[in-house]
């Protein structure tokens, strides 16, 4: 299947490691030019080098709504154009009520709902004009299945993911008519450096050990095992893609069957 992606414009934010870069990655491999960015220049340069000539590596914090503008703004002179946006963050740290003041709160939200909105927003001018010209612009969204389903020691992450849920629906309604498709990902438990400091911090509170945790992680999803990186990057390829013009407003699990949902 043609992908439609050759020569197209993506940007992927928190691209360092972890899922944004396997998504990176996978949408250079399919002829997309690719702008990534982290908070550490270093680092952002090194996966670029990493992922082939020719990627941007911008060095931005998302949680820092100048940073966003000035990114995005870096993006379309360099490139001339954007028609993939792909936000995505780290997540914030596990815990429950009692573990968490105001201000972590407001980091959280900062870090995973505001840093979509922002990303978003500095976007649009830009992903207009692809829709207008070229017919192909999307917005990508990646947050967690506890935004579907919330998992018990991860407060933070379950509110701050189901605002980005709530926004992107909103969104996807606003400028469908536009040719601009919005949706969202939501990502399991996958074999990043997410999940090894989650296993961290789940020894520190159980006592139990990370090969039993990780084990207990596997068995609640259907397939009885964790996700690839690369797993997850293919979905995001594909709904990036031309083929996926008629997919908006979903918000889809890469989780291995571990949401029991009917729906």
């Amino acid at each position: 299947m043609d992908l439609g992606l050759q020569g197209k414009v993506a940007f992927v934010s928190g691209a360092s490691t972890g899922l944004g870069f396997a998504v990176a990655q996978t949408l250079y491999n399919e002829g997309a030019k690719v702008a990534i960015c982290g908070r550490d220049m270093e680092r952002i340069e090194q996966a670029a080098a990493q992922i082939g000539n020719g990627v941007l590596p911008i060095c931005c914090d998302v949680t820092q709504e100048q940073q966003v503008q000035t990114t995005m703004a870096q993006i379309s002179h360099h490139f001339g154009k954007l028609n993939i946006l792909i936000t995505n963050a780290g997540g914030p740290p596990s815990g429950f009520i009692g573990d968490f003041s105001a201000q972590d709160w407001q980091h959280a939200l900062d870090l995973n709902l505001m840093s979509t909105i922002n990303l978003c927003r500095y976007a649009l001018p830009a992903l207009k004009q692809a829709a207008k010209q070229e017919a192909h612009a999307r917005i990508l969204m990646i947050t967690s299945i506890s935004a579907k389903q919330p998992i018990p020691n991860l407060y933070l992450s379950n509110v701050a993911r189901a605002g980005v849920q709530g926004f992107a629906k909103s969104l996807s309604e606003e400028v469908g008519s536009l040719g601009i498709t919005v949706n969202t990902l939501l990502p399991g438990y996958t074999k990043t450096e997410r999940l090894s400091a989650l296993r961290q911090a789940t020894e520190q509170q159980t006592g139990q050990s990370g090969e039993a945790i990780e084990a207990s992680w596997a068995a609640a999803n259907a397939l009885k095992r964790l996700g690839e990186p690369e797993e997850f990057a293919a979905v995001a390829t594909f709904l990036a893609s031309k083929p996926a013009a008629y997919i908006t407003g979903i918000a889809l699990p890469v989780d291995g069957g571990r949401a029991k949902g009917l729906m």
